[in-house]
């Protein structure tokens, strides 16, 4: 990363301009100084050198290494954006996004981390925006560290935002509204997810865009991500998804959730610039519509 530095700052202190300019973290900051290499025109300093107009600064960020049980296997990846500092992936059904008890050598993270050292990029995985095994869709990873401190401050702030498409079972009374309705765990299950008092607020949007024979495919997004929170919401009010068997849908067109994030929305961590992306429906709930 490097910036010509303006002549507000001039005077300013490397690390007062990383900080408070750079938005950089106490922790991608100590990182830096611990490990990385800060260069005030093509000179190694540290964090408290002096900055002057016109001066350049160049922060080189320090090799990452994957944990200790990720091992880099090779899965398709098919990517929608790239560039030095984020990864947009459209995941298909049926694959993890990060390893789990269940699925320990074979997720979508173990993938990236092929594709890393086939590139020769010296990152580890950071995922930003999740997606359930059986959930297909637009899924946001950030290249390094301070790229996903400085999107995971966004994602607080709404700055990252996501659409989904499903398939409900029956028709909804409301054509549009809103779902508010706590999510927790469920006491009986380590997997399941259930709407309680005590849960974590969780705030779902829908609109139906059209009704079908015995379904409706539904327009969606999120002002919390909990997990499973579609899935249940839709659940919770009398239509689960199709094909979703854990909360109650049938799988006679579907054999998983019928779920898919088809619009993803960000703002650029390194240049700021507004992003958005859109992918159609996989197969599966494409042929569902037109049968």
């Amino acid at each position: 990363m490097k910036w010509i530095i303006e002549d507000d700052y001039d005077g300013m202190l490397v690390r007062e301009y990383l900080r408070t300019v750079r938005a950089f973290s106490r922790r991608i900051l100590k990182a830096v100084k611990d490990e990385g290499i800060i260069l005030q025109n093509g000179e190694s300093v540290t964090v408290r050198s002096v900055l002057k107009k016109g001066d350049t600064l160049e922060v080189n960020m320090p090799v990452e290494s994957p944990g200790k049980n990720m091992t880099p296997h090779f899965i398709p990846l098919d990517i929608v954006f790239e560039d030095d500092d984020v990864l947009v992936i459209n995941k298909p059904a049926g694959i993890s996004t990060i390893p789990s008890r269940l699925h320990s050598e074979r997720s979508l993270a173990h993938g990236i981390l092929y594709y890393y050292r086939e590139k020769g990029l010296p990152y580890t995985v950071h995922i930003v925006t999740r997606l359930d095994k059986d959930t297909s869709g637009l899924l946001l990873v950030a290249k390094h560290r301070f790229s996903h401190s400085l999107l995971s401050r966004d994602q607080k702030g709404k700055g990252v935002s996501r659409q989904y498409k499903a398939l409900a079972e029956g028709y909804l009374k409301q054509k549009s509204g809103t779902i508010y309705a706590p999510i927790g765990r469920k006491e009986t299950s380590i997997i399941e997810r259930e709407v309680r008092e005590d849960g974590q607020e969780a705030i779902t949007h829908y609109e139906v865009i059209e009704e079908l024979s015995g379904f409706s495919f539904v327009r969606i997004h999120l002002d919390t991500g909990r997990t499973h929170q579609i899935r249940v919401h839709f659940s919770h009010i009398g239509h689960p998804l199709l094909g979703d068997d854990l909360y109650g849908g049938s799988t006679r067109y579907m054999k998983r959730q019928a779920l898919h994030c088809d619009r993803l929305s960000f703002v650029h961590p390194i240049t700021r610039e507004k992003m958005t992306f859109t992918i159609p429906l996989p197969e599966d709930m494409a042929n569902v519509l037109q049968i």
